[in-house]
């Protein structure tokens, strides 16, 4: 999906987009950047149409999702009934098995933990799973394959995460190399507007 510098993405949506924007080479290299624009000009203000392009964006490069499955994810949050339609799109982007992957700490970046499950690492409920987009629900139980448990990737998951906050819609059994799904994704997001989102599908 994605063929340009992921720092000249940052530049333009933000550093929370990737976590390899959140480093100081990455503020480092925005400053001289900036400091290299001809006559220091301010960006002209975005128009809302605009704004909402760049919040768009933002929440498909956050996620490493394709457009076309994207839109998909915000006409069927917008068509279900009796929750709201940034909730909805929130819980479909949180509930993805690769970022449960990611928020477990497990992987240090969504592409990675995109390509883990895609590689067969992981099972859901006992049965390998090998689609990043495959939407777990409260109940699940993630866990490492056992024919995984020994590969690089895994063996200093204890040090890792030693200092690791799992968030608290999740729980994680060390041991078991196991988490289960407790309950719906908590959004306490700040760098994504979701409601921007649907504003620009729904123009």
């Amino acid at each position: 999906m994605q063929t340009q510098s992921k720092f000249k993405i940052c530049r333009r949506l933000g550093a929370g987009v990737y976590e390899k924007c959140q480093t100081q080479k990455f503020v480092v290299s925005s400053a001289s950047k900036t400091a290299g624009k001809a006559g220091g000009k301010r960006p002209k203000a975005l128009s809302d149409f605009g704004t909402h392009l760049v919040e768009k964006q933002k929440v498909r490069y956050s996620y490493g999702i394709r457009e076309r499955q994207f839109a998909r994810y915000v006409k069927e949050a917008v068509e279900k009934k009796g929750t709201s339609a940034t909730d909805t799109l929130y819980m479909t982007l949180e509930n993805r098995v690769d970022n449960v992957v990611y928020r477990l700490g497990l992987a240090h970046t969504r592409a990675l933990a995109r390509q883990m499950v895609s590689h067969g690492h992981f099972t859901v409920n006992g049965t390998r799973v090998t689609i990043p987009s495959y939407q777990v629900k409260i109940g699940d139980v993630i866990a490492v394959r056992d024919g995984s448990r020994e590969r690089a990737l895994f063996t200093d998951v204890a040090k890792r995460l030693a200092t690791y906050a799992t968030p608290s819609w999740l729980s994680f059994d060390l041991d078991k190399l196991a988490a289960t799904i407790k309950a719906k994704p908590v959004n306490t997001e700040t760098f994504l507007d979701l409601n921007a989102v649907l504003e620009f599908y729904s123009r």
